[in-house]
């Protein structure tokens, strides 16, 4: 009798977004290994779909018997201690060349070094960035692998099968070496943080104005017809129209207001400090979400601490495009920021990273795909590798819209100050794109206070770059 025919891909970790992905492999044409830790879980799952061709295993021998080699097995458990766990059991059980992909939200770092540890092994290791949650694992992700290079022949078949399409093209590529995929991917999750609050932050002038929900949602409906289209804005739309079965009223109404955060956000705000890049809509993002969690305290706060009554002056007709150019205008500062920071990222570690390519990707399947991602592709594509924009503000598709949208922007965050809503990522984008544009900012003041105090020195606009001047400040008395 035959031996059974050898599997082309083996998945540990049947969490959701570990079966849906097993799911979509197989969907495609490649049967699919599976490991659990519990074996009642791989079991179940396979019971669960007769017929697919799909092979339970309940040791990790057994499992990594059943793959051809070279060996492909991805990891769908959670980021950090548990990783490195099911590495230590399964290197053992390897051999040269066999591929260990990382599917899950890991950093960046930990996946650099887990690479260097397989490859004193000769095994090669992928650190992938998967994006669009459970749905998205099952009809279609965005995939960022990173890794060496050899590994994207053979992973290529397997990962632009199961990937989502636009216009053809599938929503995958090998982004670069080492850490690329995963930090790519923390960025991207960056950048929704940075998306989320905007949103959110219009729907708060919206309820300002006295918007209801349905005429909210019937706002965010026509907008994901136009430029603003997004994933995102999509799910907004239905979530504000959305009814809570209990009291009838808009679901979103009785959602307590305390946010969460799984990590990925703050590092990159820990990696923008690294590098000395700015973020400042994804940090103003991030702290939104802190003082979200603090409601106890701002219950209390809201008692004691006095401000406007919350009226912005405009009927909710005359506000609603303010709004849009506002929103638009934000998010692509949000979207140029992290683009800086991967670049800049990039650049220290070598790794080339393509960042219309990476655009491309994200059209499908992600958290953030949306319309204009496609501008962000072909801004980089226009320029060429050898002269990318140096900022995405100065691409000219997105100069144009945010010359255009200047006015409506700076009335929106002036009319939420006088009414006291709080817009920390809309005020931080316009801060940004203020500063950016300014030959002249008031860092000679900040300059001369340093060389006082500490006799930092500083430069003069009247010589030569470079040369360094210090002056005798009078003594401070008292």
């Amino acid at each position: 009798m035959p031996a059974p025919a050898l599997n082309p891909f083996g998945l540990i970790g049947l969490a959701v977004m570990g079966q849906n992905l097993v799911l979509n492999v197989e969907s495609r044409g490649f049967p699919v290994s599976v490991f659990n830790r519990s074996a009642d879980v791989t079991e179940a799952f396979v019971a669960a779909h007769p017929g697919k061709h799909l092979t339970a295993t309940k040791t990790l021998p057994e499992f990594v018997a059943s793959l051809a080699r070279p060996r492909t097995i991805m990891l769908m458990v959670k980021a950090g201690a548990a990783v490195d766990a099911v590495l230590e059991q399964l290197m053992p059980l390897l051999d040269r060349d066999d591929i260990v992909i990382d599917g899950g939200n890991s950093h960046y770092a930990d996946t650099e070094r887990r690479d260097a540890s397989l490859s004193a092994r000769g095994l090669r290791f992928v650190g992938a960035g998967v994006s669009g949650g459970e749905e998205g694992a099952r009809k279609g992700p965005s995939i960022m692998p990173g890794g060496p290079a050899s590994t994207w022949q053979v992973l290529r078949p397997i990962f632009e099968s199961i990937a989502a399409r636009v216009g053809g093209e599938p929503c995958v590529m090998h982004v670069g070496p080492g850490g690329a995929g995963h930090y790519v991917k923390m960025v991207h999750n960056g950048i929704e943080y940075g998306d989320m609050q905007l949103i959110c932050e219009v729907y708060a002038l919206m309820q300002a104005a006295g918007m209801g929900t349905d005429a909210m949602a019937a706002v965010f409906a026509k907008w994901n017809d136009g430029e603003l289209q997004s994933y995102l804005i999509e799910i907004t739309a239905r979530i504000l129209a959305q009814r809570d079965p209990d009291t009838g009223g808009p679901i979103v109404d009785i959602i307590l207001d305390k946010a969460g955060q799984k990590g990925t956000g703050q590092w990159t705000l820990m990696s923008a400090a690294d590098n000395a890049v700015v973020v400042s809509t994804i940090n103003a993002a991030v702290e939104a979400r802190v003082l979200s969690s603090m409601k106890a305290a701002r219950v209390a706060a809201s008692a004691r601490l006095h401000g406007p009554v919350q009226r912005l002056g405009k009927s909710t007709a005359d506000l609603v495009p303010y709004l849009h150019e506002a929103l638009y205008a934000s998010k692509i500062v949000s979207y140029a920021q992290g683009l800086d920071l991967m670049r800049t990222m990039s650049e220290k570690k070598q790794w080339a990273l393509d960042l219309g390519g990476i655009a491309r990707i994200w059209r499908g399947g992600c958290i953030i795909r949306a319309r204009f991602l496609g501008h962000i592709a072909e801004a980089y594509r226009a320029a060429g590798a050898t002269s990318p924009p140096a900022n995405l503000m100065l691409a000219p598709f997105f100069e144009g819209v945010l010359n255009r949208a200047q006015g409506a922007w700076r009335e929106v965050v002036a009319m939420a100050v006088r009414a006291g809503v709080p817009v920390p990522a809309m005020s931080a984008s316009l801060a940004y794109y203020d500063a950016y544009r300014s030959a002249r900012l008031p860092a000679n003041l900040l300059q001369a206070q340093r060389d006082f105090f500490g006799a930092h020195t500083y430069e003069r606009v009247d010589r030569p770059a470079g040369e360094t001047f210090h002056t005798a400040w009078p003594e401070v008395i008292g």
